[in-house]
Protein backbone atom coordinates (compact mmCIF):
# COMPACT_ATOMS: atom_id res chain seq x y z
CA UNK A 1 0.00 0.00 0.00
CA UNK A 2 1.20 3.47 -0.24
CA UNK A 3 -0.21 7.11 0.83
CA UNK A 4 -1.60 7.88 -2.47
CA UNK A 5 -5.04 8.12 -3.24
CA UNK A 6 -6.17 5.41 -4.52
CA UNK A 7 -5.63 4.92 -8.18
CA UNK A 8 -6.98 1.86 -10.43
CA UNK A 9 -4.52 -0.76 -10.70
CA UNK A 10 -2.74 -1.16 -13.71
CA UNK A 11 -3.41 -3.96 -16.03
CA UNK A 12 -0.47 -7.05 -15.65
CA UNK A 13 0.61 -7.51 -19.45
CA UNK A 14 2.80 -10.36 -18.92
CA UNK A 15 6.12 -12.07 -17.08
CA UNK A 16 8.57 -11.17 -19.26
CA UNK A 17 7.11 -7.16 -19.56
CA UNK A 18 6.59 -5.23 -16.74
CA UNK A 19 4.27 -2.58 -18.64
CA UNK A 20 4.83 0.58 -16.73
CA UNK A 21 8.18 0.00 -15.58
CA UNK A 22 10.44 3.31 -15.30
CA UNK A 23 14.31 2.24 -14.26
CA UNK A 24 14.58 6.38 -12.90
CA UNK A 25 11.62 5.35 -10.35
CA UNK A 26 14.02 2.59 -9.09
CA UNK A 27 17.07 3.84 -8.00
CA UNK A 28 18.02 0.80 -6.40
CA UNK A 29 18.61 -0.94 -9.62
CA UNK A 30 21.37 0.67 -10.74
CA UNK A 31 23.33 -0.38 -7.84
CA UNK A 32 25.30 -3.48 -7.95
CA UNK A 33 23.46 -6.50 -7.60
CA UNK A 34 24.17 -8.11 -4.03
CA UNK A 35 26.70 -11.30 -4.39
CA UNK A 36 24.33 -14.52 -5.08
CA UNK A 37 23.37 -16.54 -2.54
CA UNK A 38 24.24 -20.21 -1.58
CA UNK A 39 21.74 -22.78 -0.88
CA UNK A 40 21.62 -25.49 1.15
CA UNK A 41 20.39 -28.90 -0.07
CA UNK A 42 20.02 -30.36 -3.32
CA UNK A 43 16.92 -28.22 -5.13
CA UNK A 44 16.48 -25.86 -2.68
CA UNK A 45 15.10 -22.14 -3.94
CA UNK A 46 17.85 -19.62 -3.93
CA UNK A 47 16.43 -16.40 -2.49
CA UNK A 48 16.56 -13.22 -4.88
CA UNK A 49 18.07 -9.73 -3.20
CA UNK A 50 16.05 -7.90 -5.46
CA UNK A 51 12.64 -9.67 -4.48
CA UNK A 52 11.51 -6.40 -2.64
CA UNK A 53 11.70 -4.04 -5.55
CA UNK A 54 9.38 -6.12 -7.36
CA UNK A 55 7.02 -7.29 -5.30
CA UNK A 56 3.44 -6.51 -5.95
CA UNK A 57 1.63 -3.84 -4.35
CA UNK A 58 -2.06 -4.04 -3.62
CA UNK A 59 -3.70 -0.67 -4.13
CA UNK A 60 -7.27 -1.72 -3.24
CA UNK A 61 -9.00 -1.56 -0.19
CA UNK A 62 -7.68 -4.06 2.51
CA UNK A 63 -8.03 -5.01 6.05
CA UNK A 64 -4.89 -3.20 7.24
CA UNK A 65 -5.51 0.60 8.13
CA UNK A 66 -1.79 1.41 7.65
CA UNK A 67 0.65 0.84 5.65
CA UNK A 68 2.87 -2.37 5.92
CA UNK A 69 6.99 -2.07 4.87
CA UNK A 70 7.61 -4.88 2.23
CA UNK A 71 9.55 -7.73 3.62
CA UNK A 72 13.43 -8.20 2.37
CA UNK A 73 14.30 -11.27 1.04
CA UNK A 74 17.48 -11.10 3.46
CA UNK A 75 15.00 -11.64 6.43
CA UNK A 76 13.77 -14.48 5.11
CA UNK A 77 17.24 -16.12 4.05
CA UNK A 78 18.56 -19.33 5.88
CA UNK A 79 22.16 -18.20 5.88
CA UNK A 80 24.16 -15.13 6.57
CA UNK A 81 25.09 -13.12 3.05
CA UNK A 82 28.10 -14.31 1.67
CA UNK A 83 30.74 -11.90 2.09
CA UNK A 84 33.18 -12.11 -0.76
CA UNK A 85 32.33 -10.65 -4.03
CA UNK A 86 32.89 -13.30 -6.65
CA UNK A 87 35.49 -13.03 -8.88
CA UNK A 88 35.84 -12.87 -12.55
CA UNK A 89 35.37 -16.35 -13.76
CA UNK A 90 32.65 -18.81 -14.44
CA UNK A 91 30.01 -17.43 -12.63
CA UNK A 92 30.09 -13.64 -12.54
CA UNK A 93 27.27 -11.82 -12.88
CA UNK A 94 27.47 -8.71 -14.66
CA UNK A 95 25.45 -5.47 -14.45
CA UNK A 96 22.41 -6.39 -16.55
CA UNK A 97 19.08 -5.84 -17.05
CA UNK A 98 17.15 -7.83 -14.16
CA UNK A 99 16.17 -11.55 -15.05
CA UNK A 100 14.44 -13.32 -12.82
CA UNK A 101 14.89 -17.37 -14.43
CA UNK A 102 18.49 -16.60 -14.55
CA UNK A 103 19.08 -15.35 -11.46
CA UNK A 104 16.91 -17.82 -9.98
CA UNK A 105 18.57 -20.72 -10.99
CA UNK A 106 22.20 -19.78 -11.70
CA UNK A 107 24.43 -21.81 -9.47
CA UNK A 108 27.23 -20.22 -7.86
CA UNK A 109 29.95 -21.82 -9.64
CA UNK A 110 32.93 -18.90 -9.55
CA UNK A 111 34.87 -19.42 -6.85
CA UNK A 112 35.65 -22.82 -6.39
CA UNK A 113 36.31 -23.17 -10.30
CA UNK A 114 38.74 -20.09 -10.38
CA UNK A 115 40.77 -20.75 -7.49
CA UNK A 116 41.35 -24.84 -9.05
CA UNK A 117 42.49 -23.34 -12.21
CA UNK A 118 44.48 -20.12 -10.87
CA UNK A 119 46.72 -22.97 -8.71
CA UNK A 120 49.01 -24.22 -11.47
CA UNK A 121 49.71 -28.28 -11.39
CA UNK A 122 52.96 -29.04 -9.61
CA UNK A 123 54.40 -33.60 -9.37
CA UNK A 124 55.45 -34.46 -6.65
CA UNK A 125 59.35 -34.32 -6.23
CA UNK A 126 60.58 -38.10 -6.53
CA UNK A 127 62.05 -39.56 -3.47
CA UNK A 128 65.37 -39.64 -3.28
CA UNK A 129 67.70 -42.67 -3.42
CA UNK A 130 68.20 -44.98 -0.72
CA UNK A 131 72.23 -44.87 -0.22
CA UNK A 132 73.63 -48.43 -1.19
CA UNK A 133 74.80 -50.43 1.18
CA UNK A 134 78.41 -50.44 2.28
CA UNK A 135 80.57 -53.58 2.95
CA UNK A 136 82.61 -53.12 6.19
CA UNK A 137 86.15 -52.63 5.81
CA UNK A 138 87.40 -55.51 8.44
CA UNK A 139 85.23 -58.56 6.21
CA UNK A 140 83.22 -59.13 8.98
CA UNK A 141 79.90 -59.10 7.19
CA UNK A 142 81.11 -61.88 4.62
CA UNK A 143 78.83 -64.45 3.91
CA UNK A 144 76.05 -61.61 4.16
CA UNK A 145 73.63 -60.15 2.45
CA UNK A 146 72.81 -56.37 1.83
CA UNK A 147 70.82 -55.04 4.89
CA UNK A 148 66.69 -54.37 3.81
CA UNK A 149 63.91 -53.89 6.09
CA UNK A 150 62.46 -57.46 4.80
CA UNK A 151 65.63 -59.08 5.97
CA UNK A 152 67.76 -61.90 3.95
CA UNK A 153 68.35 -65.07 5.10
CA UNK A 154 72.13 -66.34 6.00
CA UNK A 155 74.06 -67.62 3.33
CA UNK A 156 74.82 -71.16 3.80
CA UNK A 157 77.69 -73.48 3.54
CA UNK A 158 76.49 -75.32 0.96
CA UNK A 159 74.95 -71.89 -1.08
CA UNK A 160 79.09 -70.60 -0.27
CA UNK A 161 80.50 -73.30 -1.62
CA UNK A 162 77.93 -73.42 -5.23
CA UNK A 163 79.22 -69.57 -5.74
CA UNK A 164 82.80 -70.01 -5.42
CA UNK A 165 82.64 -72.98 -7.41
CA UNK A 166 84.15 -75.55 -4.44
CA UNK A 167 83.79 -79.10 -4.25
CA UNK A 168 79.83 -80.47 -4.13
CA UNK A 169 81.24 -82.97 -1.22
CA UNK A 170 80.34 -81.24 2.11
CA UNK A 171 81.00 -83.60 4.89
CA UNK A 172 78.70 -84.13 7.64
CA UNK A 173 80.57 -83.12 10.41
CA UNK A 174 81.20 -84.11 13.98
CA UNK A 175 77.46 -83.93 15.46
CA UNK A 176 75.62 -86.00 12.64
CA UNK A 177 78.54 -88.52 13.27
CA UNK A 178 77.94 -88.72 16.84
CA UNK A 179 74.04 -88.92 15.99
CA UNK A 180 75.31 -92.20 14.16
CA UNK A 181 77.29 -93.77 16.97
CA UNK A 182 74.55 -93.09 19.47
CA UNK A 183 72.21 -94.85 17.20
CA UNK A 184 74.78 -97.27 16.30
CA UNK A 185 75.06 -98.29 20.16
CA UNK A 186 71.44 -98.46 20.83
CA UNK A 187 71.41 -100.99 18.46
CA UNK A 188 74.33 -102.93 19.69
CA UNK A 189 72.57 -102.69 23.08
CA UNK A 190 69.20 -103.60 21.59
CA UNK A 191 70.66 -106.74 19.64
CA UNK A 192 72.34 -108.27 23.21
CA UNK A 193 68.60 -107.62 25.04
CA UNK A 194 66.64 -109.69 21.86
CA UNK A 195 64.66 -108.87 18.66
CA UNK A 196 61.94 -107.25 20.01
CA UNK A 197 64.24 -104.57 21.85
CA UNK A 198 66.29 -104.23 18.58
CA UNK A 199 63.06 -103.27 16.88
CA UNK A 200 62.66 -100.00 18.37
CA UNK A 201 65.94 -98.39 17.28
CA UNK A 202 65.45 -99.71 13.86
CA UNK A 203 62.35 -98.53 13.43
CA UNK A 204 63.82 -94.94 14.23
CA UNK A 205 66.99 -95.91 11.31
CA UNK A 206 64.51 -96.44 9.10
CA UNK A 207 62.45 -93.54 9.69
CA UNK A 208 65.30 -91.20 9.09
CA UNK A 209 66.64 -93.22 5.98
CA UNK A 210 63.35 -92.56 4.12
CA UNK A 211 63.00 -88.98 4.83
CA UNK A 212 66.75 -88.38 4.48
CA UNK A 213 66.84 -89.95 0.94
CA UNK A 214 64.06 -87.63 -0.09
CA UNK A 215 65.85 -84.48 0.87
CA UNK A 216 68.64 -85.34 -0.19
CA UNK A 217 67.37 -85.66 -3.90
CA UNK A 218 65.81 -81.93 -3.21
CA UNK A 219 62.41 -83.44 -2.55
CA UNK A 220 60.64 -81.91 0.26
CA UNK A 221 58.37 -82.17 2.04
CA UNK A 222 57.56 -85.00 -0.18
CA UNK A 223 55.15 -86.67 2.83
CA UNK A 224 53.48 -89.28 0.48
CA UNK A 225 56.95 -90.69 -0.86
CA UNK A 226 58.61 -90.57 2.51
CA UNK A 227 55.16 -92.14 3.95
CA UNK A 228 55.56 -95.14 1.29
CA UNK A 229 58.88 -95.50 2.15
CA UNK A 230 58.77 -95.69 5.50
CA UNK A 231 55.40 -98.00 5.30
CA UNK A 232 57.32 -100.70 3.07
CA UNK A 233 59.75 -100.94 6.19
CA UNK A 234 57.46 -101.70 8.80
CA UNK A 235 55.74 -104.29 6.21
CA UNK A 236 59.53 -105.89 5.71
CA UNK A 237 60.02 -105.75 9.44
CA UNK A 238 56.35 -107.60 10.07
CA UNK A 239 57.09 -109.93 7.59
CA UNK A 240 60.35 -110.77 9.20
CA UNK A 241 58.93 -110.98 12.49
CA UNK A 242 56.21 -113.24 11.02
CA UNK A 243 58.77 -115.43 8.86
CA UNK A 244 60.99 -116.18 11.64
CA UNK A 245 63.58 -113.66 10.72
CA UNK A 246 63.83 -114.97 6.98
CA UNK A 247 65.86 -113.11 4.28
CA UNK A 248 63.28 -113.70 1.70
CA UNK A 249 60.35 -111.61 3.40
CA UNK A 250 62.71 -108.72 3.06
CA UNK A 251 62.60 -109.67 -0.95
CA UNK A 252 59.31 -109.84 -1.23
CA UNK A 253 58.38 -107.05 0.74
CA UNK A 254 60.80 -104.58 -1.84
CA UNK A 255 59.17 -106.45 -4.86
CA UNK A 256 55.98 -105.52 -3.78
CA UNK A 257 56.85 -101.87 -3.12
CA UNK A 258 58.45 -101.16 -6.17
CA UNK A 259 55.06 -102.39 -8.23
CA UNK A 260 53.05 -99.96 -5.43
CA UNK A 261 55.00 -97.25 -6.17
CA UNK A 262 55.21 -97.81 -9.71
CA UNK A 263 51.34 -97.72 -9.93
CA UNK A 264 51.00 -94.53 -7.70
CA UNK A 265 53.51 -92.84 -9.97
CA UNK A 266 51.40 -93.55 -12.99
CA UNK A 267 48.16 -92.09 -11.57
CA UNK A 268 50.96 -88.61 -10.84
CA UNK A 269 49.10 -86.00 -13.18
CA UNK A 270 52.76 -84.23 -12.85
CA UNK A 271 55.12 -83.56 -16.08
CA UNK A 272 56.69 -87.10 -17.38
CA UNK A 273 60.31 -86.07 -16.13
CA UNK A 274 58.87 -85.19 -12.67
CA UNK A 275 56.83 -88.49 -11.99
CA UNK A 276 60.30 -90.07 -13.09
CA UNK A 277 62.32 -88.58 -10.99
CA UNK A 278 59.86 -88.92 -7.93
CA UNK A 279 59.51 -92.74 -8.82
CA UNK A 280 63.25 -93.11 -8.76
CA UNK A 281 63.42 -91.56 -5.40
CA UNK A 282 60.48 -93.56 -3.74
CA UNK A 283 61.76 -97.05 -5.06
CA UNK A 284 65.04 -95.81 -3.98
CA UNK A 285 64.35 -94.41 -0.18
CA UNK A 286 61.92 -98.00 0.35
CA UNK A 287 64.87 -99.79 -1.27
CA UNK A 288 67.20 -98.38 1.45
CA UNK A 289 64.53 -98.65 4.12
CA UNK A 290 63.83 -102.03 3.80
CA UNK A 291 67.19 -103.01 3.24
CA UNK A 292 67.67 -101.46 7.01
CA UNK A 293 65.68 -104.55 8.19
CA UNK A 294 68.47 -106.39 7.80
CA UNK A 295 70.05 -106.16 10.77
CA UNK A 296 66.62 -107.49 12.15
CA UNK A 297 67.43 -110.95 10.19
CA UNK A 298 71.00 -110.78 10.86
CA UNK A 299 72.57 -112.62 13.96
CA UNK A 300 72.82 -110.93 17.58
CA UNK A 301 76.18 -110.92 18.14
CA UNK A 302 76.65 -109.79 14.62
CA UNK A 303 74.72 -106.62 15.00
CA UNK A 304 76.55 -105.96 18.44
CA UNK A 305 80.04 -106.11 16.23
CA UNK A 306 78.88 -104.30 13.11
CA UNK A 307 77.08 -101.45 14.56
CA UNK A 308 79.74 -100.92 17.28
CA UNK A 309 82.41 -100.77 14.10
CA UNK A 310 80.31 -98.57 12.10
CA UNK A 311 79.96 -96.16 15.52
CA UNK A 312 83.66 -95.86 15.91
CA UNK A 313 84.07 -95.34 12.26
CA UNK A 314 81.54 -92.56 11.78
CA UNK A 315 83.51 -90.63 15.11
CA UNK A 316 87.02 -91.41 13.34
CA UNK A 317 86.07 -90.14 9.60
CA UNK A 318 84.96 -86.90 11.28
CA UNK A 319 87.99 -86.23 12.82
CA UNK A 320 89.79 -82.76 10.89
CA UNK A 321 92.20 -84.97 8.94
CA UNK A 322 92.40 -84.68 5.48
CA UNK A 323 90.58 -87.28 3.21
CA UNK A 324 92.78 -89.64 2.90
CA UNK A 325 94.25 -90.19 6.69
CA UNK A 326 90.52 -89.86 7.85
CA UNK A 327 89.59 -92.61 5.88
CA UNK A 328 92.83 -94.92 6.86
CA UNK A 329 92.10 -94.05 10.24
CA UNK A 330 88.41 -94.61 10.39
CA UNK A 331 89.25 -98.23 8.70
CA UNK A 332 91.51 -99.21 11.20
CA UNK A 333 89.33 -98.27 13.97
CA UNK A 334 86.05 -100.11 12.66
CA UNK A 335 88.70 -103.11 12.22
CA UNK A 336 89.91 -102.71 16.34
CA UNK A 337 86.65 -102.06 17.52
CA UNK A 338 85.57 -105.62 15.47
CA UNK A 339 88.30 -107.42 17.36
CA UNK A 340 87.97 -105.95 20.79
CA UNK A 341 83.94 -106.68 20.94
CA UNK A 342 84.38 -109.52 18.65
CA UNK A 343 86.78 -111.25 21.63
CA UNK A 344 83.30 -110.97 23.78
CA UNK A 345 81.63 -112.97 21.51
CA UNK A 346 82.08 -116.15 19.60
CA UNK A 347 83.11 -114.52 16.59
CA UNK A 348 87.12 -113.80 18.06
CA UNK A 349 89.57 -112.29 16.09
CA UNK A 350 86.97 -113.00 13.03
CA UNK A 351 84.89 -109.77 14.37
CA UNK A 352 87.90 -106.94 12.36
CA UNK A 353 87.05 -108.69 9.13
CA UNK A 354 83.37 -108.11 9.83
CA UNK A 355 84.13 -104.61 11.44
CA UNK A 356 86.42 -103.14 8.38
CA UNK A 357 83.67 -104.60 6.21
CA UNK A 358 80.69 -102.69 8.37
CA UNK A 359 82.86 -99.83 8.06
CA UNK A 360 83.63 -100.05 4.42
CA UNK A 361 79.59 -99.85 3.65
CA UNK A 362 79.25 -97.20 6.55
CA UNK A 363 81.83 -94.56 4.95
CA UNK A 364 80.22 -95.45 1.49
CA UNK A 365 76.83 -93.81 2.84
CA UNK A 366 78.83 -90.94 4.54
CA UNK A 367 80.25 -90.37 0.42
CA UNK A 368 76.47 -90.02 -0.42
CA UNK A 369 75.01 -88.24 1.84
CA UNK A 370 78.05 -85.47 1.43
CA UNK A 371 77.63 -85.24 -2.20
CA UNK A 372 75.85 -82.10 -3.95
CA UNK A 373 76.25 -79.72 -1.99
CA UNK A 374 73.90 -80.81 1.04
CA UNK A 375 72.44 -79.12 3.82
CA UNK A 376 72.38 -79.35 7.76
CA UNK A 377 68.96 -80.83 7.56
CA UNK A 378 70.64 -83.47 4.91
CA UNK A 379 73.67 -83.61 7.14
CA UNK A 380 71.42 -84.78 10.22
CA UNK A 381 69.35 -86.98 8.63
CA UNK A 382 70.53 -88.87 5.41
CA UNK A 383 74.46 -88.17 7.28
CA UNK A 384 73.18 -89.73 10.64
CA UNK A 385 70.87 -92.96 8.67
CA UNK A 386 72.75 -93.69 5.79
CA UNK A 387 75.99 -95.35 7.23
CA UNK A 388 74.14 -97.05 9.76
CA UNK A 389 71.42 -98.51 6.26
CA UNK A 390 74.04 -99.16 4.26
CA UNK A 391 76.43 -101.34 6.58
CA UNK A 392 73.08 -103.65 7.13
CA UNK A 393 73.65 -106.15 4.13
CA UNK A 394 77.30 -106.32 5.33
CA UNK A 395 76.48 -107.13 8.82
CA UNK A 396 74.33 -110.09 7.58
CA UNK A 397 76.47 -111.40 5.20
CA UNK A 398 79.65 -111.32 6.70
CA UNK A 399 77.72 -112.06 10.11
CA UNK A 400 76.39 -115.66 8.33
CA UNK A 401 79.92 -115.67 6.92
CA UNK A 402 81.76 -116.13 9.76
CA UNK A 403 79.43 -117.60 12.11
Amino acid sequence: MTNQPHQPQQPYEGYDGYAGYDPQAWPAQQQPQQPQQSYEGYGAPQPDPNADQYTQQWQGQTWETQVQPPVSADETAYLPPYAAQAPHGYGQQHHQPHSPQAQQYAPDYGQPQHQAQSQPYAPPAPAPAAPAPTAPSDGSGAGYGPATVAGNTRVTDAQRARAEGRSPIIDPGMQPAGLTALLGLLLSGAAALGTYALLVPLVVLQGLTAAGWFRLNGMWPARQGIALGFAGALAADAALLVSDRSPAAIVGTLGVWVLLSLVLTLRSHADPDERMYGLMATVAAAALAVIAGGYLAADAEAVTVGAIAVAVAAVARALPLPTPVSVVVALLAAAGAGIAVGSMTDFGASGALLGAGAAVCALIGLRVAAYDYPSRFVHFTAGVALPLAAAAPAVYVLGRALA
